[in-house]
């Protein structure tokens, strides 16, 4: 995605990216669709039939998209979103990413409670020490929800393996 004079990112790159994105999703699901067998038998449709042209179908909505943008966006100048508000964005989101990344590894109840307490840290201005004792007071509740009230296990990591909770 370009930058549009260092303004922010434009309408076109941002459409002409998803379009090219989800284009190739789709080329994607039609080639694998084709490894599986996208044709007749005589006892019916391969397994890769109906997914075959469900990628084709994508595709085509792909190749619209881009057309539509071309026509309408290129050159327009409209802006998709400024610097000033990419940075508010990327303000929730790259906590929000770090926040899976921790939880795949660390377990959901740990990645909880260091996404509460660097949020309310780092964007909230509180003490440390609040942020910890929110962070595990909320970790803590999801447990006592999900695992003791739901009987719903979640996704656990290496700390609550060392204090015996499977």
């Amino acid at each position: 995605m370009s930058e549009n004079s260092a303004n922010g990112l434009s309408r076109f790159a941002v459409e002409a990216t998803v379009a090219l994105l989800t284009g190739a999703f789709g080329v994607a699901v039609a080639y694998g669709s084709l490894q599986a067998g996208a044709g007749w038998t005589e006892m019916g449709p391969d397994a890769g039939y109906f997914p075959f042209y469900i990628g084709l179908l994508i595709v085509v909505g792909s190749l619209a998209n881009l057309a539509v943008a071309l026509v309408r966006h290129r050159g327009s100048g409209e802006m998709f979103i400024d610097a000033a508000r990419f940075k508010v964005v990327l303000g929730f989101l790259l906590p929000l990413v770090a926040f899976a990344a921790t939880s795949t590894f660390l377990g959901l109840y740990v990645g909880t409670a260091l996404y509460i307490a660097a949020t309310m840290v780092v964007q909230g201005g509180y003490k440390w020490w609040i942020g910890v004792i929110a962070g595990v007071g909320v970790a803590f509740c999801f447990f006592i929800i999900f695992e003791i009230g739901f009987k719903v296990p979640l996704l656990k990591g290496p700390v609550e393996a060392f204090f015996g909770i499977y």
